[in-house]
């Protein structure tokens, strides 16, 4: 083959390759291409329910917690019933205070902390005065989210799961490197 005929037959090899995953993103779509609807919402009240083993994982509702009330506009509850519960007692502050700090910044802007008292006892916390001032204690976590779901609130159930960069697990080469 000539240098010429080589220089061809690379440069076509490497169109067909830069072009392949969009020919077979297409060729993989037999339902056709997601749409979109970015619509308005009506004002609509949530209840989260929080029941995480690592208490870090609040950073994760915090995420969740924001971005649904910017969309609802309604008035917004955390019920938190689990191991979580320890990063919200004051002796704890100076362990969880990233993730305190961002559960106040949530009741600043109005969402309220609701504690179950049954599993703060259990977890070995005398009262209410054990933990922050942003959080009120009610005496059970599962009737406190059916008290507010009888009231119309929408309930929530955010499992800890991040979804940032998943996509790049399946198509790794996708991902921009900064």
């Amino acid at each position: 083959m000539t240098r010429k005929a080589t220089i061809v037959a690379a440069g076509i090899t490497l169109f067909l390759a830069a072009s392949a995953p969009a020919v077979l993103a297409d060729a993989f779509a037999p339902f056709g291409k997601g749409k979109t609807d970015m619509h308005a919402m009506e004002p609509t009240n949530v209840v989260f329910d929080a029941n995480y083993q690592d208490p870090n994982q609040l950073n994760i509702l915090y995420n969740f917690v924001k971005n649904t009330i910017k969309e609802t506009k309604g008035k917004a509850i955390v019920v938190t019933h689990g191991p979580e519960l320890r990063a919200f007692a004051r002796e704890n502050y100076e362990k969880y205070q990233g993730v305190v700090d961002k559960m106040n910044e949530l009741a600043k802007m109005g969402v309220e902390f609701k504690m179950c008292n049954n599993a703060m006892k259990a977890a070995g916390y005398a009262s209410a005065e054990d933990m922050h001032g942003f959080v009120t204690v009610v005496p059970a976590g599962f009737p406190e989210l059916v008290h507010w779901q009888s009231k119309g609130y929408q309930y929530i159930n955010p499992l800890p799961y991040p979804v940032r960069d998943v996509r790049y697990i399946d198509q790794p080469q996708l991902k921009k490197s900064n």
